[in-house]
């Protein structure tokens, strides 16, 4: 049984178990990642301010490892000084033209890393570099390890929890399990698990969160470890059309992954509004359209999370 489809209390007790581990591990002794290698990448859009910081603060994080590594800084199209800085911070750089997104800078920087084992972390210092020899050491026996922020994530902006609240709560319900960070921005992974869903990941915000969803539904080996999260440096990219793109990722998550999970009950919903408009209408010695429709409402969306199900299984299959 997969980590995917075990109980939810089961996934529970044995993510508090590895937290804990996590936990003591990073006040303990060096972990263990010889025979390891890592690639971070970081894209980066506008943070002059915080860049060149966050390059050496990976590099002094991975230096005492004594493993092969490489810093990625992905620029996205930045009109400040960020892709100077980060050309004179020593990483490897790589460059879009124009603002392509979050998602797309990852995306070719993953594409680009040379070992199997890839890191990403926001350019903006909220991530703390100082975990991923750690996260690294678990991801040994994982396909991801990611950062959990904590339930409370002190740091995001009001306005901003109650849309992340409800996306981590969908998102676990589709994914049955537990999801405690759905769009934390560190987290480490093995390159060859990720790569096979690219072409599924956005090119925007929603990357985070479709990796998550992508690992969790197709049982991949997945578990969190909790980090603390900083105040950002900079202004943050969040746009009032990211409402717009939220509603679509919304339903993008729907289709995509477990379908049927949504669906059945929705059309069970609307076929028990029917039967009971039936019984009325029958007393009544009358058919109504509201009766017809609701059946045929229920079957309709049945035959789409049937037809939905089934892209699903050819875009996620092992």
């Amino acid at each position: 049984m997969t980590d995917a489809t075990r109980p939810e209390a089961s996934c529970v007790s044995e993510m508090k178990d590895i937290e804990e581990h996590a936990a003591k591990a990073a006040d303990g002794p060096a972990p263990d990642v010889q025979g390891l290698s890592l690639s971070v990448v970081i894209p980066a859009y506008n943070e002059e301010g915080a860049i060149g910081q966050t390059v050496e603060n990976v590099r002094a994080a991975l230096e005492p490892l004594g493993i092969p590594y490489e810093i990625i800084v992905v620029d996205d199209g930045s009109e400040d000084c960020t892709l100077e800085i980060a050309r004179n911070s020593g990483a490897i750089v790589d460059s879009n033209q124009v603002n392509t997104g979050y998602g797309a800078a990852l995306k070719r920087g993953i594409r680009r890393a040379r070992h199997e084992y890839v890191a990403i972390i926001d350019a903006d210092g909220t991530y703390p570099a100082h975990y991923l020899p750690q996260m690294l050491a678990l991801c040994r026996d994982q396909d991801m390890v990611v950062g959990d922020r904590g339930s409370a994530m002190r740091n995001v902006p009001l306005i901003r929890r109650p849309a992340k609240w409800f996306l981590n709560r969908f998102a676990s319900f589709l994914a049955e399990r537990r999801l405690n960070d759905l769009n934390s921005g560190l987290r480490v992974f093995r390159k060859s698990e990720l790569v096979p869903f690219l072409p599924l990941l956005p090119q925007k915000f929603s990357f985070t969160t479709t990796i998550t969803l992508c690992m969790s539904c197709n049982g991949k080996r997945m578990i969190y470890f909790p980090i603390e999260y900083g105040k950002r440096v900079g202004k943050s990219k969040i746009r009032p059309v990211d409402f717009l793109n939220f509603l679509i990722l919304i339903l993008r998550m729907t289709v995509l992954f477990n379908p049927l999970r949504v669906f059945i009950p929705l059309g069970l919903i609307l076929m028990g509004i029917g039967m009971t408009k039936l019984v009325y209408d029958i007393y009544m010695d009358n058919l109504s359209e509201t009766t017809v429709f609701a059946f045929l409402s229920a079957l309709i969306i049945w035959s789409l999370g049937l037809i939905a199900d089934m892209i699903s299984r050819l875009h996620l299959r092992p």
